[in-house]
């Protein structure tokens, strides 16, 4: 193919090397070199375009937590507390009412009459004083439908009556923390953790599975978000993967407009850890240029905010009971013993301290029967580690990939009540992780929170929670650590760093095209710096046309 050279007014590389550059040149879809125009003609024959010559380049971003149900949630109904924006572009408004909800539940199951089941998601009672959402509030919006609403966290669901009796679930003598009871001594409506919610999910129709997995449809309504965000490589970080979704994953990819490189995880639900690490191997060699295939994802705990994270003493600050566990010891030690035995990388979610520890822990001993100093093995969220665990974690080969986003979207409320203001001064502690040495990324968990790695960059930098203030200012990091963060960290902790995540020779041509430069803007601007579009192996995709 014939080489193609792009003009800009700035090349941001990532490569400490040769970290500016005007010109990069392209051909297969790779990058030849990053320079002046003169360096690179000695390529010989090109094309010179200049469509980015009023734009900044910057290596494409590299979402390493989310899930492409960011763009299949957009079904249900949104009844977040922020504004959010789905993929056609229409803003939703945020909810803060109970009532407020209650009115768009109904407005959905007005909208849609002949739909079996009513479904809503990004609930987070939280923020209006932690009250709860009950089956009553919820037969108000309908009562003779199935309501499922999943949690903002996707760690906790509500039913109303209708579905809590087709569940099965509506009776006395119930005793487990994932069902909370009411005054009558029956469901009051909240669900928590897998076992629970799967199942009764199941019963009345709602396959928690595939929510979390989301539609064909969906996915590409996933990529057109990753291109206005600036994101090339884009990870699915729950997906239940088969054969079957394996195939339809290769195929939608595999379209020539598909505009992202998508990296599924296969969740540890449903498998042996056998069974599990054996597919998962299998599957590696069907990866393409966009899916990359072949990496686990297992759950310790769930969310600080929904109360159902394991923290260490002392606890939740409200004296709420500790949370609950999603993996048994026996089984994260199967795992992670025999991954890296077939050179799998695995990832886990632990929201809590108390998890973290047990990751820890759980890979130090699988480490000694399996020596394997370049693991990778990655904690997502990990949002209450110590500085002790990070150093622990540095001398394992551990990486971590930080919740920044959670000091915007919940920092305010758990100072006030989850954990208390030392501790949520020190979640998601980035400044600690890079001192310490433990390779680090930051994630959004789309559709936890919106797609937008500059938005998360932002908050790494300025630690600002929704009211305003800045909390924990000590774990700030600075704009250049942040911007590596999310191309060459988030490479990093998904193996790929040889591909991706800066402008060099041999990569993929892979950039996310700019309005203004990042380190021209005031930090405080960071996360209002324009997103043009994206090019994505070499194939230029503008936000105004996806």
């Amino acid at each position: 193919m014939p080489t193609k050279i792009y003009a800009a007014k700035k090349i941001i590389t990532m490569s400490h090397t040769r970290p500016e550059a005007t010109h990069v040149a392209v051909r297969d879809g790779k990058i030849l070199g990053a320079g002046t125009l003169e360096e690179l003609e000695r390529w010989g024959d090109y094309t010179l375009d200049e469509t980015f010559a009023d734009k900044v380049l910057m290596p494409g971003f590299v979402e390493g937590h989310a899930h492409s149900s960011a763009g299949s949630v957009w079904d249900g109904a949104y009844l977040g507390w922020f504004d959010r924006v789905d993929p056609d572009g229409k803003k939703w408004v945020g909810l803060k009412t109970i009532d407020g909800v209650v009115q768009r539940l109904k407005e959905a199951a007005a909208a849609k009459p002949d739909e079996p089941i009513v479904i809503g998601w990004g609930l987070d009672p939280i923020y209006m004083d932690n009250v709860r959402v009950t089956r009553d509030d919820l037969d108000q919006a309908c009562s003779d439908r199935p309501i499922v609403i999943m949690h903002a966290s996707g760690h906790i669901m509500n039913m109303n009556t209708f579905a809590l009796e087709k569940a099965g679930l509506l009776k006395p003598g119930l005793n487990h923390p994932g069902i909370p009871l009411g005054g009558d001594g029956l469901p009051m409506g909240e669900l928590k953790s897998p076992e629970i919610m799967g199942p009764a999910g199941a019963k009345v129709g709602f396959d928690r599975g595939k929510a979390i997995e989301g539609s064909s449809a969906g996915l590409i309504s996933y990529a057109r978000l990753c291109v206005r965000a600036g994101v090339t490589t884009a990870t699915d970080l729950a997906r239940a993967l088969t054969e079957e979704s394996v195939a339809q994953a290769l195929r939608i990819t595999g379209a020539p407009d598909f505009p992202l490189c998508l990296v599924p995880f296969r969740i540890m639900m449903g498998l042996s850890p056998e069974d599990l690490v054996n597919f998962v191997a299998g599957i590696k060699a069907k990866s393409t240029e966009r899916c990359d295939l072949g990496r686990i994802k297992v759950v310790a705990d769930g969310s600080i905010q929904g109360f159902t994270a394991r923290l260490l003493w002392p606890g939740y600050q409200n004296g709420a009971p500790n949370g609950q566990w999603y993996v048994a010891p026996e089984q994260m030690a199967e795992i992670y013993e025999r991954a890296l035995a077939a050179g799998v990388m695995v990832h886990t979610h632990t929201n809590g301290n108390e998890a973290t520890q047990l990751a820890i822990e759980t890979l130090e001993a699988a480490l000694k029967k399996v020596p394997s100093p370049d693991n990778r093995f990655t904690l997502q969220h990990c949002q209450l580690a110590t500085p002790a665990q990070f150093r622990r974690m540095a001398r394992l080969g551990m990486c971590v990939n930080l919740f920044a986003n959670h000091h915007y979207y919940w920092g305010d409320e758990h100072y006030k009540y989850t954990v208390g203001p030392e501790r949520a001064e020190r979640m998601n502690a980035c400044r600690t992780a890079l001192d310490s040495g433990v390779p680090m990324t930051i994630h959004s968990d789309a559709p936890v929170t919106p797609l937008g790695p500059l938005f998360t960059a932002w908050a790494a930098v300025t630690r600002r929670t929704a009211s305003g203030r800045v909390q924990g200012a000590g774990e700030k990091i600075t704009v250049a650590e942040a911007l590596e963060a999310i191309t060459l960290g988030a490479a990093f902790t998904l193996g790929m760093d040889h591909l991706i995540g800066s402008i060099e020779a041999g990569k993929r041509a892979d950039f996310a095209v700019l309005e203004d430069d990042p380190f021209a803007v005031d930090p405080e601007k960071l996360k209002d710096v324009a997103v043009w579009g994206t090019v994505q192996g070499g194939r230029v995709f503008a936000a105004a046309d996806i």
